[in-house]
């Protein structure tokens, strides 16, 4: 499709900016702040339902080469179904990047981020609806967007595995790391002690409250530590399935030592991360392992798993412990609670390591992949 002007335009469904901080959005913020200042020739359109929002929070989007488009909110079957389609038309736009999937009305070409295949392979962790809607929407984004986007290695050869495709099709646009909010150092110690605890003075994980972050065990885990044990902090929303999570903590007789919190502010969880003695990330499968790497840009020594994306994530740095086995995650949190030179080493390396995951290489791939196909369709 030749551009419809002489400066091609890359719109963007940018929903999830008017929701919560959750993986995809962060990656659309993070690489998309990037792209506009790497390439000036490119027109960007965001579709979103705040822009004056984006706007006041993100300098960024102010930019000449960007267009914020205010969209009346909509459920994903009128999002899908029609509403984006029609402004790709409306507005020109020679290329729509979706996250996931595409639309199902398409009236011009459309580039998709699949961040994971987990409903493929780990389908007892979603609800049926979701995994049936997702095997099919994901099946046509392969076969159908001009482009193609991942967040890992892992999850772009699952991908080219489940969907008998060439991995040279997907390009890796890592996640990275807002630095500016992930950091070691004292900042944010006040919200901590407002929040009731000490900084340095006990366990953390983030994740939504739901079977597949592996709460249970780490419960279970956390239960097997020597008294008197630090409080163990639980960041996330409730989700499906949550209510067995709090009854372990009963049954475990943990009412005293956990606590869960489910409403933290943006600048909160910079602080809680920071400040924790230990990250633990025990969760079953990921695409990719966002906290982890968050943590480890904090300076805090990370407990996580040994399967799926998390390896890749954590590198040398973190200790992996098997999820299904509570007694591993907990010699893991052990060591690095008392041995010194696994936690100093354990800091220094995770510093390193995330390092490695920025937004400014990402940015330069997905541009790259950009200035490929409108010079393909130039030609």
């Amino acid at each position: 499709m030749t551009p419809t002007s002489p400066r091609p335009r890359v719109g963007v469904d940018f929903h999830t900016f008017d929701g919560i901080f959750q993986g995809s959005r962060s990656h659309i913020l993070g690489v998309y702040q990037e792209a506009i200042v790497q390439a000036p020739e490119i027109d960007f359109v965001f579709l979103l339902g705040n822009a004056a929002r984006l706007r006041a929070e993100y300098p960024v989007f102010h930019a000449p080469n960007v267009e914020l488009i205010e969209v009346p909110h909509a459920g994903g079957m009128v999002r899908l179904g029609w509403q984006l389609a029609l402004l790709q038309r409306k507005h020109r736009i020679d290329l729509l990047h979706m996250q996931y999937r595409l639309p199902f009305l398409r009236l011009g070409p459309c580039a998709c981020t699949i961040h994971d295949t987990l409903f493929e392979t780990h389908p007892q962790y979603f609800t049926p609806n979701f995994v049936r809607m997702s095997r099919v929407t994901s099946m046509i984004a392969v076969r159908h967007a001009s482009l193609l986007f991942t967040v890992s290695e892992f999850s772009r050869g699952e991908i080219a595995r489940l969907y008998d495709i060439d991995p040279a099709r997907i390009a890796i646009t890592t996640n990275g790391i807002d630095t500016a909010r992930f950091h070691p150092g004292a900042e944010g110690a006040d919200y901590v002690r407002s929040a009731g605890l000490e900084p340095g003075g006990y366990l953390c994980t983030v994740g939504r409250l739901e079977p597949r972050k592996n709460h249970l065990n780490l419960l279970r885990a956390y239960a097997l530590l020597p008294g008197p044990r630090m409080p163990l902090v639980i960041i996330g929303q409730r989700d499906f399935h949550s209510e067995p999570i709090f009854d372990a903590v009963r049954t475990l007789g943990l009412e005293q030592d956990v606590r869960f919190m489910e409403k933290v502010p943006d600048h909160g969880l910079p602080a809680l991360l920071r400040h924790a003695a230990v990250f633990v990330y025990p969760t079953f499968a990921e695409g990719f392992g966002m906290p982890v790497a968050e943590a480890m840009a904090s300076g805090v020594p990370v407990v996580t798993s040994s399967t799926t994306s998390l390896p890749e994530v954590a590198g040398d740095a973190a200790l992996t412990a098997d999820p299904n086995f509570p007694t591993a995650i907990a010699a893991a949190i052990s060591t690095l609670l008392s041995n010194q030179v696994a936690r100093s080493r354990a800091i220094e390396r995770g510093i390193s390591q995330a390092a490695k995951f920025n937004w400014h290489a990402s940015a330069q791939v997905m541009v790259a992949a950009y200035r490929a196909h409108f010079a393909k369709d130039l030609r």
